[in-house]
């Protein structure tokens, strides 16, 4: 009786860090969007502002605290998420015939994709998600430093 009572205790933690390791998934992809969109806005007006010119430095620095901004954001919300699967994972070691918590293991389903989507969908969100940012803000600066020589 204590062992199901475990379980189901486990259960219902388990289905909680699901939900909300799930949650952060469109708030990375909409961070994500809005950096980009940004980003866009920005070019735009340098472009509309004379493009690489001296003039427009402020808006290039003003480009790199933005990505910068963005890339704390990001590695704000992608450790959370870390948080919660590494949760996730410890509950389902505890129950590795249990179907129920083996829900994020999905080594066996991604074995029988076609190779070209496993190389196309390996890539971890980790590195595009905060390696544009870091990208981005370091052109800024680039951009902002080479316009100022």
């Amino acid at each position: 009786m204590a062992d199901n009572t475990e379980q189901e205790r486990d259960l219902q933690i388990y289905r909680q860090l699901l939900s909300l390791w799930r949650a952060e998934n469109p708030i990375k992809t909409i961070k994500l969007q809005f950096l980009l969109a940004s980003n866009a806005l920005l070019l735009g007006f340098m472009q509309l502002s004379g493009g690489l010119v001296a003039a427009n430095r402020p808006l290039m620095l003003g480009g790199f605290v933005l990505c910068l901004l963005w890339t704390l954001s990001l590695g704000r919300t992608a450790l959370f998420q870390k948080a919660w699967k590494i949760r996730l994972d410890e509950i389902s070691r505890r129950y590795p015939d249990n179907e129920l918590f083996q829900l994020l293991d999905q080594r066996q389903a991604l074995a029988c994709s076609p190779v070209w989507l496993r190389v196309l969908g390996g890539v971890s969100a980790k590195y595009y998600l905060l390696g544009a940012p870091v990208g981005m803000a370091l052109g800024w600066l680039l951009t902002a430093i080479r316009v100022g020589s």
